[in-house]
């Protein structure tokens, strides 16, 4: 899978924002396998060819996924808490008319509750990718031997029963 299309995917899901690029996305993913890597113990790569190898399964690509909007988010809240620091008006009013901007500190509220949405689930999916892909280190024991078990010890059970 190519990192473009995958960029395309997040650029679609973000409702195709003007002030982002697939390009720009792309970049992103493609300097953060890293990233992914140290959060999935895997170990992907990008090629030449701008293509993620061993290629991407789904949960593997939600995740990565996930990691930029939580990029995404990040970045506008440092964007709008810079902003709340210089402005000093929120409402003007005169002669009859009023302007009322965007207060950039609940701007900034509302981008960190939406950060802090997107980090809970992405440890979800961190922690399902992983269950379900681990296996069990050891079976103790032979399943396909029926045990033997004493007589005695069940008479005594049913005795202590009654």
């Amino acid at each position: 899978m190519k990192i473009v299309d995958i960029a395309n995917e997040v650029y679609m899901e973000l409702g195709e924002l003007t002030t982002l690029s697939v390009p720009a996305i792309a970049f992103w993913l493609r300097t953060n396998v890293g990233n992914l890597n140290a959060r999935l113990n895997t170990t992907y790569k990008v090629d030449s060819d701008f293509e993620i190898t061993p290629v991407l399964g789904d949960s593997e690509k939600d995740i990565f996924k996930k990691l930029y909007v939580i990029h995404y988010y990040d970045a506008k809240l440092r964007e709008s808490l810079g902003a709340a620091s210089t402005d000093t008006w929120v409402e003007i009013s005169s002669d009859g008319t009023s302007v009322r901007r965007v207060n950039k500190v609940q701007q900034s509220q509302t981008y960190q509750s939406a950060k802090k949405l997107e980090l809970e689930e992405l440890e979800k999916l961190i922690h399902s990718y992983k269950m379900s892909a681990s296996a069990p280190i050891q079976v103790a024991g032979d399943d396909t031997v029926e045990g033997y078990y004493s007589p005695n010890h069940i008479h005594i059970r049913e005795k202590e029963n009654d």
